[in-house]
């Protein structure tokens, strides 16, 4: 089991740890993107009139797309999130609550990056989401080993010997991995679950020899899907569909909208309810036909099955969660990153003693730009927010680049320097980021843009005592 444990851990780390990471940011995925946009932020947005601003403006700017995807407005993202097809390419763009328009905003995925990222990896579709959903599975291995490996791991758990080298960075593992287990082993096992059917898509092969299409419909009969005709037709107002919808939604509320075939007579208006206060997510759907107005199908969702699934899913993207869980969410996150860093790091100071040679350096050099580097290349995203142009073509591309951009960078800078001393310079340029992020913003007037800069500075403090202490290792051995 430790053998089984070491080598899960090492072979998955890397990645591990930019997912773990990645989804630990997006947990505030709309806060974060309500601070990339700072034109919206602070706005209150009614979610019934800024839907129908959008499609509005949809049905003059995108009126070839073969569909529009809406994410509602609401109170952590006072926009509406839309996507549509443009020019043989998809464009996401925020739109403006009062008129519909992306013109007034800047062009960035905001925390939309983070939460892609975590489960896409920047990747082509499937791929990006097969490896994490391996990465998934292997850290419910790693988490399932651990336990049986580290058998006195309660106990050492009360015991922290600083200064110890190895022993020091086995009882921060441990401390880190017990605190929040029961959070690390749901969202490992979550995380595998909703990406199933990538890792075994064999039923859905044998059943409907892999027609996703009807595999879809099964699991939610409500989404109807006709297809366009070619023939336009009248557009009927979707003002009175939203406010139907939000009628039959109740508390729910309304939070995705879907326009397809737009100015179709085959036009269908399809609306998914809130989750509510429930974990659960997608439990009531209604479509209309989007040259008449009326209802084409509804439906609730009462299945055992799909109930489960939507509930691991509710569970591990925590849209249900009031502030407070999302604040432990994000605190067991950051926990368990430190749990999959220090595992690395603890596996190159064994093998130090017992096996050194060039893979263990190797390995070693290479942790360093991963662990201490990618804190700035995350926080590089939101400096050049601010940085480019608020006008700027293209940006949200080139905000994304400098991510990877600055990763290479790091990561460069951790193979080539020395490790005691990367250490130390790579985890004081994150802590620099983060202290860059926090002052980027101006003087936070608005509570959302307060929570980023207080996280940032908190991330930048924390960096800044644990880039301070390798190097007083490194002066003082």
């Amino acid at each position: 089991m430790t053998w089984l444990h070491d080598w899960a851990g090492l072979v998955t780390g890397w990645l591990l740890f930019a997912i773990v990471l990645s989804g630990t940011l997006s947990v505030f995925r709309p806060e974060i993107g309500a601070w990339m946009r700072p034109e919206v932020l602070g706005r209150p947005a009614d979610p019934i009139v800024a839907t129908d601003a959008a499609i509005r403006w949809l049905s003059i700017h995108a009126a070839r797309s073969p569909a529009w995807y809406l994410d509602v407005a609401g109170d952590r993202a006072p926009y509406t999130q839309a996507i549509w097809a443009e020019g043989g390419d998809y464009v996401q763009r925020a739109l403006d609550p009062q008129n519909g328009s992306p013109a007034a905003i800047r062009d960035t995925l905001g925390g939309e990056f983070f939460y892609r990222f975590h489960f896409e990896l920047q990747l082509p579709y499937p791929w990006g989401r097969l490896l994490a959903a391996a990465a998934a599975m292997a850290l419910v291995l790693v988490l399932l080993t651990g336990i049986v490996a580290h058998r006195r791991f309660f106990a050492d758990f009360f015991t922290f010997r600083p200064g110890k080298g190895q022993r020091s960075w086995l009882d921060v593992h441990n401390m880190l991995g017990v605190v929040a287990l029961p959070f690390h082993l749901m969202i490992a096992f979550t995380g595998a679950a909703t990406l199933a059917n990538l890792l075994m898509p064999w039923g859905i092969a044998a059943i409907y020899h892999s027609d996703m299409s009807a595999a879809q419909q099964d699991l939610n009969p409500a989404a109807i899907d006709r297809p366009a005709t070619g023939r336009s037709g009248p557009r009927a107002p979707v003002l009175p569909m939203l406010r139907e919808a939000q009628r039959r939604f109740g508390e729910a509320g309304l939070e995705r909208v879907t326009v397809f075939n737009p100015g179709d007579v085959a036009a269908v208006v399809t609306m998914v309810a809130g989750g509510g206060d429930g974990i659960g997510i997608d439990p009531h759907t209604l479509s209309f036909d989007g040259t008449t107005g009326r209802i084409l199908a509804e439906h609730v969702e009462g299945r055992p099955a799909v109930g489960l699934f939507d509930f691991l899913y509710g569970l591990h993207v925590a849209r249900f969660a009031p502030g407070v869980t999302r604040w432990l969410y994000f605190v067991s996150g950051l926990m368990l990153a430190g749990v999959v860093g220090s595992g690395l790091r603890l596996w190159t100071i064994k093998r130090h003693r017992r096996a050194p040679g060039f893979g263990t350096a190797l390995v070693e050099r290479l942790n360093v730009g991963v662990i201490a580097g990618t804190p700035t290349a995350f926080a590089a995203l939101l400096l050049a927010n601010r940085v480019l142009p608020a006008g700027l073509a293209g940006r949200s591309a080139l905000e994304v680049r400098s991510v990877f951009v600055t990763w290479a960078l790091v990561l460069a800078v951790g193979v080539l320097r020395a490790p005691d001393r990367a250490w130390g310079e790579l985890l004081g340029l994150s802590a620099l980021a983060c202290l860059g992020v926090a002052l980027a913003g101006g003087l936070p007037r608005d509570g959302v843009a307060q929570g980023v800069a207080l996280v940032a500075l908190a991330l930048a403090c924390g960096l800044a005592v644990a880039a301070w202490r390798s190097i007083l290792r490194r002066r003082d051995p």
